[in-house]
């Protein structure tokens, strides 16, 4: 007869729940760092520049193409052959963002493209800089389309993080599984795992409903 030993899960909750602040910190600093790099490569390709539109198409096709968890072990464990060593923690955060500013890139660049070029047509017809063009016309239309595939892009930045557990960093997923390979009970720990992310996700899908409603 098996026996469930739910005691692990409550005697180590104080780690799982460490582990859930890691994990909202890289998927915070994800977000931002995805977040700047995304403008960026969306920018860059929409340039009339060819070399530079080329390069963020190139950028783009790599990091969205191959697995995330590839990318985070050649940063790990593939750059210190080069001599250039990271941190768990810097090497998580940085394979998450260069991988999920290629898809932010996407989302910025469609919501630019969403707005009515007519408007862009009359602001240079105005006279108006490229600069206060982005500024005040395409900025405040792009981000309200934009807000709610980010929101979404950082509910699968959240569920992601629990690959990073393969280079070492301790963020929630790892801590289930530490319990779990010195308890030798495997279902329970992975359950609790399993809730703590379902309960963060769902925080975050009413926040993306919210935003929704008022956005309508």
């Amino acid at each position: 007869m098996v026996t469930l030993k739910w005691s692990l899960v409550f005697d180590k909750m104080t780690s799982l729940l460490q582990g859930c602040a890691v994990t909202m910190e890289i998927s915070v600093l994800t977000l931002i760092f995805g977040t700047i790099l995304g403008v960026v490569l969306a920018l860059m390709r929409d340039s009339h520049i060819k070399v530079v539109s080329r390069l963020a198409q190139l950028y783009i096709w790599i990091w969205r193409g191959t697995p995330l968890m590839v990318q985070a072990f050649l940063i790990y464990f593939g750059l210190p052959n080069l001599g250039i060593t990271f941190s768990a923690m810097t090497a998580g955060v940085l394979s998450m963002s260069l991988n999920t500013g290629a898809y932010i890139a996407e989302i910025v660049r469609s919501g630019i493209h969403a707005i009515d070029p007519g408007q862009r047509e009359a602001a240079k017809a105005l006279g108006m800089p490229w600069h206060l063009e982005m500024l005040r016309i395409v900025a405040p239309q792009a981000t309200k389309i934009c807000i709610l595939p980010l929101v979404n892009q950082f509910i699968a930045t959240i569920k992601n993080t629990s690959i990073l557990s393969a280079i070492t960093l301790t963020e929630l997923t790892r801590e289930g599984t530490l319990i779990a390979y010195n308890s030798f009970h495997y279902f329970e720990p992975y359950i609790a795992v399993a809730v703590l992310y379902l309960i963060l996700t769902t925080i975050f899908t009413q926040i993306a409903g919210v935003l929704e409603r008022r956005m309508a």
